[in-house]
């Protein structure tokens, strides 16, 4: 039985994961796959390439933890076609199979016309994503050609508080010269 990680995201913090996990956990079912876990990054946008759970799921894989990493649809692994092809070469090297439930996708029937249509639907995606943030930025510009502040309103910066636990951990017993010093003390030591 293939065991296999579940992967999802949604961009927003309003958006549920909910339909894809159904989605996954009936096709795993279905194709007697074992869920192994599921990694799930919420209000998070498919063009960072660092993402809190998608970073734990490739630590996991490098690990080889699980066989497999099924996801609803390519884009919600990314948007960036070199994100994108870079994390499924890993996969591939990794010996991991990689399965796009709604794109049809299956990398365990390696052949070319596979490989082309997952590269072509990588392109898409950041297509799709690359004509998004223009349709945004010609809105914003309209919005000010108008006379109307478009965008965030002024002063709601990210108010999330913020850990200081490794800054602890690292300057807890330090003096002040030492803490201003830094890393570049310790590059001196060498």
């Amino acid at each position: 039985m293939v065991k296999a990680c579940i992967y999802l995201r949604v961009s927003t913090k309003e958006q549920d994961v909910g339909s894809q996990k159904v989605v996954i956990e009936d096709y795993c079912l279905k194709n007697q796959i074992e869920i192994y876990k599921t990694y799930s990054d919420h209000g998070i946008s498919g063009t960072k390439e660092s993402r809190p759970e998608l970073d734990n799921l490739l630590k996991d894989m490098r690990q080889k933890k699980f066989d497999a990493v099924v996801i609803y649809k390519l884009d919600r692994l990314g948007r960036s076609l070199r994100h994108l092809i870079d994390v499924v070469a890993e996969f591939k090297n990794k010996g991991i199979r990689l399965v796009s439930i709604s794109d049809n996708l299956d990398t365990a029937n390696d052949n070319p016309m596979n490989r082309a249509f997952m590269q072509l639907l990588a392109v898409f995606s950041e297509l799709e994503r690359s004509i998004l943030s223009e349709r945004v930025k010609c809105g914003l510009q309209f919005a000010r050609s108008e006379g109307r502040i478009g965008g965030r309103p002024v002063g709601s910066r990210d108010k999330r508080k913020r850990s200081i636990s490794g800054y602890l951990l690292r300057y807890h017993d330090k003096s002040k010269e030492e803490r201003r010093l830094g890393s570049r003390r310790r590059l001196s030591e060498i």
